[in-house]
């Protein structure tokens, strides 16, 4: 147990230049703090204490912004920077060495029974609100960008980029799949086909009203003819 605590405590020095001492470190940190709950939680979970297990995890979210389930397996030396709104699913596994940021999600989708949130490999990062949604695997030594959404498995050594989560690295070499500057936007192009149609509608009302003004034309001119 204790060592537990001395590789907790040494990951945050590992991961965090911000860390100064030992004592600010056990004080001050809720990633830690949440880490050490959920421990606790977990221990009262696998004795099918439910409810004392929900009931310490409720509380370090109160106190933490942090939430983990006490289901959830957590390897050695977690590393939660700035956890506020991070998120961890009861059938969620999570390797050695691993690092999470601000507003991460490890989640289910729908309600489903059994496994149903993500494994986390060993030496996984994953950036600031990313969500990674479903029962499959994080491979070891991947990195997971910035508000990422990754809804399927993930190759060992892979970086992952975008909305949907697309692999744009793997094993150090680019896959020029996906540029990190022109990440795609569902949005934006929907507006983009809408001005399409827009432009062609328009095209065709005018060449309607310029026949329009052909046949009155004619039609005046027969009339005058008439007269």
């Amino acid at each position: 147990m204790f060592r537990n605590i001395k590789s907790d405590i040494q990951a945050v020095f590992d991961n965090d230049p911000a860390a100064r001492s030992v004592f600010e470190v056990v004080l001050t940190y809720s990633g830690l703090h949440a880490i050490w709950a959920h421990r606790v939680a977990h221990w009262f979970y696998r004795r099918k204490w439910y409810t004392v297990a929900r009931i310490i995890s409720q509380f370090s979210r109160f106190m933490t912004g942090i939430e983990i389930h006490p289901g959830a397996r957590i390897g050695k030396r977690l590393f939660i920077d700035h956890g506020m709104g991070v998120v961890i699913g009861e059938t969620c596994e999570i390797g050695d060495d691993v690092v999470l940021y601000q507003g991460v999600t490890l989640g289910g989708t729908g309600k489903e029974t059994g496994k149903r949130h993500p494994t986390i490999g060993n030496n996984v990062v994953i950036g600031s609100g990313s969500k990674v949604i479903g029962s499959f695997k994080v491979g070891d030594n991947s990195k997971i960008g910035a508000n990422a959404v990754v809804l399927r498995e993930v190759p060992p050594n892979s970086t992952v980029v975008g909305n949907p989560g697309r692999v744009v690295k793997r094993d150090g070499v680019s896959l020029n799949k996906l540029d990190h500057d022109k990440l795609p936007d569902p949005i934006v192009e929907m507006f983009r086909e809408m001005e399409r149609q827009i432009a062609e509608l328009r095209a065709k009302v005018d060449d309607l009203s310029d026949e329009l003004k052909q046949v009155k034309g004619r039609s005046h001119s027969y009339e005058s003819e008439s007269v």
